[in-house]
């Protein structure tokens, strides 16, 4: 099995591609090792010391180091990514709730905006997060409210230091582009 890497925005992020269907169910994000635990492949890359996050693409792991260097740390995970695959172990637990959205995460937004609210979200889904998970990450709309879009950024572009200019200077000029309703963007 051969496993790319590659370099993200996020200096504290890797991207690793196994070749393969990573999560075909839909991204998932675990940002500590407790909810690591619903998934035998995070739980693997967790063990590794000095990862602090886990992003499961539809074909590619981004994984996020709180300190190391990625020289010491890389051989470890590709290992870990590795037994994982060959072991032939599933991504989540039976009992993990895969697509669930998690407390606190619904969306908001008032009736009347609807419309523009599916705008928003086919803009997204097909020119933006592309885009991002070609840098080993996921947007995902939260709400709207006041002309402000609300988007939650997930793997490597969480704390990722271009995020913001991303979401002001990309995201913000797309959306108002094509909706004049919306004003600004704004990361949750």
């Amino acid at each position: 099995m051969f496993i790319q890497t590659e370099a993200t925005p996020n200096p504290a992020t890797l991207k690793f591609l196994p070749g393969r269907a990573v999560s075909p169910g839909g991204p998932v994000e675990l940002r500590d090792p407790a909810l690591a635990e619903r998934s035998p492949l995070a739980t693997r890359l967790f063990a590794v010391k000095g990862v602090s996050g886990v992003f499961f693409g539809s074909d590619f792991i981004a994984v996020t180091k709180s300190d190391g260097e990625w020289p010491h740390l890389k051989p470890a995970i590709l290992g870990a990514i590795m037994e994982h695959f060959m072991s032939g172990a599933p991504l989540m637990g039976e009992d993990a709730a895969h697509d669930a959205v998690p407390e606190g995460e619904e969306e908001f937004f008032a009736d009347e905006d609807a419309q523009t609210v599916e705008t928003i979200k086919e803009l997204l889904e097909t020119r933006i997060r592309p885009a991002v998970a070609g840098d080993g990450g996921d947007i995902t709309f939260r709400g709207f409210r006041d002309g402000v879009v609300y988007l939650a950024m997930k793997g490597a572009c969480s704390g990722c230091p271009s995020s913001t200019a991303t979401l002001k200077h990309g995201i913000q000029n797309l959306l108002r582009h094509f909706l004049p309703q919306v004003r600004e963007v704004e990361a949750v």
